[in-house]
């Protein structure tokens, strides 16, 4: 029987792309032993293996990848911090290596406007930057850019339904959730709520805030997103916030307890929420949802006078990240300490001589 001439060509081109692919990682070893060692490879060091060749770049960038380090145990939480420069007045994604010290910066965003609000997806190496004060500095942008660290590139996404700047957002459920911020200069605070589905690239309304929220901080504990007004100085009247539950696509207000004991920076270990103060001698507290309470947190205090503002905060796994002026960062350590309580021991990493001008903007923790 004869082949016609088109399904000959598509064979060929089957057999060589198949050629291609068998090609061996290395000559004479077989390619999971490979896949192995690779798995091994520390995050910061990936850019390498990824320029040895085309097979190990395939290897190293295939969405599998991580989720089999994950899998293993073998990925391993790495701070990253955007920082703004004062010299050179611009911004820049710098990441830490808590366990060496070792600093390393990132390849420089598509768009980088003033603003911006970050969301993290630890575990799939995800990195979202939404939102900022557009060029002509009046006007808001319904930008979404990700970075992967399986890549070690940002992309640009399918932009917001709606312009905003300063705002909060958060990943409930693995879905991104935004709330509220500033427009253009002719319209007043965003009640409007979006969430976006990251694997379909999609942003979808869901229900408004019944208020405007004047100064953001937002938490996610269990898959509810908890959003407060803060505290401002001098007080006059008590924060607002509210509580989303993605489940019923409703909001609610949050206790009265929880909104007033939330003075300063939020983090969220496990199903706690922490917060670290911003006024008294023992600034670090845990909600108990519960007694519907704040607790002190025992152990060391907080070493408020070696961190200098703007401070940065993050957390996973028993730790929580503070990052300070020239990127100095604070690594406090959690643990309980019976009766419900909790203690914490801080160690600080002192940041490179080269970064005395930046100030931390955001904190994210990935998984590489």
């Amino acid at each position: 029987m004869t082949i016609p001439r088109s399904s000959s060509k598509l064979e060929t081109k089957d057999s060589e792309e198949a050629d291609k692919n068998s090609v061996p990682l290395i000559l004479g070893l077989p390619d999971h032993i490979v896949e192995l060692c690779l798995l091994r490879v520390p995050y910061p060091e990936q850019p390498l293996v990824r320029s040895v060749s085309s097979s190990w770049k395939r290897v190293i960038t295939d969405p599998n990848f991580l989720v089999t380090k994950n899998a293993l145990s073998l990925s391993l939480p790495y701070v990253f911090v955007s920082a703004f420069h004062k010299s050179t007045a611009r911004i820049q994604w710098q990441a830490l290596d808590p366990r060496s010290g070792r600093w390393f910066v990132l390849p420089p965003m598509p768009e980088c406007p003033p603003g911006f609000v970050c969301v993290s997806l630890p575990r799939q190496g995800k990195l979202f930057v939404l939102g900022g004060v557009g060029s002509d500095t009046e006007s808001s942008t319904q930008s979404t850019i990700m970075y992967r660290s399986s890549t070690n590139q940002w992309s640009v996404l399918s932009p917001m339904l709606t312009p905003r700047s300063c705002f909060a957002a958060g990943s409930v459920n693995g879905k991104i959730i935004t709330v509220g911020g500033g427009g253009t200069s002719s319209t007043r605070a965003i009640t409007a709520v979006e969430s976006y589905d990251p694997e379909a690239d999609t942003w979808t309304p869901v229900a408004n805030m019944d208020t405007c929220l004047k100064r953001y901080d937002s938490a996610v504990v269990g898959n509810k997103m908890y959003v407060t007004e803060g505290w401002t100085w001098p007080v006059r009247f008590s924060p607002r916030g509210g509580v989303y539950d993605p489940d019923c696509d409703t909001w609610q207000d949050s206790s009265q307890a929880m909104k007033e004991g939330w003075t300063g920076l939020s983090v969220v270990l496990g199903d706690r929420l922490f917060v670290i103060s911003e006024y008294g001698d023992c600034p670090l507290k845990v909600y108990d949802p519960e007694c519907d309470t704040w607790r002190y947190v025992g152990g060391q205090k907080f070493p408020r006078g070696e961190m200098n503002k703007p401070l940065a905060v993050n957390g996973v796994d028993g730790k929580i990240y503070v990052v300070s002026f020239g990127l100095k960062v604070a690594i406090g350590k959690v643990g309980e300490a019976g009766n419900g309580d909790f203690k914490v021991e801080w160690e600080i990493v002192d940041g490179p001589e080269a970064f005395r001008d930046f100030s931390a903007l955001n904190c994210q923790v990935l998984y590489g």
